[in-house]
């Protein structure tokens, strides 16, 4: 997920957390002013009546035409003594005016007459309807958020898309980097102290990317002649010795095991190159190869290598294979693979090679056990045993794979190894 989603949906549901308990509050603050408006006019009405009877005077009429309505009853000393002296509750009263029940506060107060006698009294002042109040205030209070969490996402794409432009140069920059080339130069202007930072300490770190993949290709083009060349010259000096007519049968198997070993070592040594030039991307040529095509030729040389192991071969080719590489790593990641075929088989046994457009697969007979999935394509990974093989052939077809977007599976089913290249 993006940091910008990241940030609006936080704070998204921050300023819905905040906005609720504000509306809960607030709800709660309109309504109680409201009540003790309401409860103040109530005793004050309430006061004067009960003044006016003591003194004698003439009261008003239980309407008064303002919707305002009291009445006085005698009450026992019990019930007053059972009784709060003042209430002040929310329930719906005939309106003698209007001929219906309405809403109201009602004030219900018990007191003492001169003559020692106790009465109730109740009135009672029309009110708002707290349920269609309540309704209402949701309303707005729901358009109302609404609105503004629409507004912060709103102001927070903006604002944040303008104060990561650095950060977002940056990161198309770092995409499009690679090491070795003719990279563009930085150009990501910013007066963030953060940002300012980051630029500098990106640029450091790809200044030492840069020197360190310098050398590393110099130790590989030095190891490369540095290497090869001893153990030539050591495989044509043991081969000199060879053909000398005084060597008896035991040096001369001696000399042939230590001729071989240099073989393996010469192999190992160019396959290794070859992984750490893949791996340093020192490939980056691409043109357009028909892998069917080139599998043609490299299973005629592979077949006639392989003559002795009585191998049969069966070629499905659907749809042709075509892709956008070095055409050097196709020939290579198609040598490896059907080497691997050939190599880790058994006497007349069978390789598969079917091929789509978005997949070519190889499968051959072989071991009745299946390899370790997690580790068939790590380097020396030897399950077979064999000898002649380096261990590094898969890894490198993987190393192909993954410079090109490739994705390379293992599986074992039917009695064979499938090795599977999709793209």
């Amino acid at each position: 997920m993006k940091l910008l989603h990241v940030i609006g949906i936080r704070l998204l549901l921050l300023t819905a957390l905040v906005l609720t308990l504000w509306s809960v509050f607030f709800y709660r603050g309109i309504m109680q002013e409201i009540s003790d408006e309401a409860d103040e006019a109530l005793e004050q009405y309430a006061e004067s009546i009960i003044i006016r009877e003591a003194r004698g005077e003439e009261l008003p009429t239980v309407s008064s035409g303002s919707n305002n309505q009291f009445f006085i009853r005698k009450v026992t000393a019990e019930y007053a003594q059972s009784q709060p002296e003042d209430r002040f509750e929310d329930r719906d009263v005939y309106v003698s005016e209007t001929g219906e029940r309405e809403p109201a506060r009602v004030y219900t107060h018990v007191y003492q007459d001169t003559d020692g006698s106790w009465n109730e009294i109740e009135v009672s002042t029309p009110h708002v309807d707290k349920e269609e109040l309540r309704e209402e205030i949701f309303s707005w209070l729901l358009f109302l958020l609404t609105a503004i969490m629409l507004a912060i996402v709103v102001v927070n794409v903006w604002v944040v898309q303008n104060s990561m432009r650095p950060l977002q140069n940056l990161l198309r920059w770092l995409d499009a980097y690679r090491l070795g080339k003719d990279n563009k130069q930085l150009d990501n202007p910013t007066d963030i102290k953060e940002f300012v930072k980051l630029n500098e300490t990106v640029m450091h770190s790809m200044e030492r990317n840069e020197k360190l993949f310098e050398q590393q290709k110099q130790f590989i083009g030095n190891a490369a002649h540095e290497l090869q060349t001893p153990i030539a010259v050591c495989q044509n000096r043991l081969e000199m010795l060879l053909d000398d007519e005084k060597l008896d049968e035991h040096q001369i198997e001696e000399l042939g095991k230590t001729l071989q070993t240099l073989g393996n070592m010469s192999r190992l040594n160019r396959s290794l190159l070859l992984l750490c030039k893949i791996e340093n991307g020192q490939f980056n040529d691409k043109t357009r190869v028909d892998m069917a095509q080139l599998l043609e030729q490299l299973l005629a040389d592979f077949k006639e290598v392989y003559s002795h192991k009585q191998i049969t071969v069966n070629l499905k080719i659907q749809e042709p294979f075509i892709v956008q590489m070095d055409e050097s790593l196709a020939s290579v990641l198609l040598s490896n693979l059907l080497k691997n075929a050939f190599v880790h088989n058994i006497m007349m046994g069978r390789i598969v090679v079917m091929m789509r457009q978005n997949e070519l697969r190889i499968s051959n007979t072989g071991s009745f056990v299946a390899l370790d999935e997690k580790k068939v394509f790590s380097r020396f990974y030897h399950a077979s045993g064999k000898k002649s093989s380096t261990g590094l052939g898969l890894s490198i077809a993987k190393a192909i794979c993954d410079q090109y977007g490739m994705t390379i599976r293992y599986r074992f089913g039917e009695g064979k190894h499938h090795f599977a290249v999709e793209r």
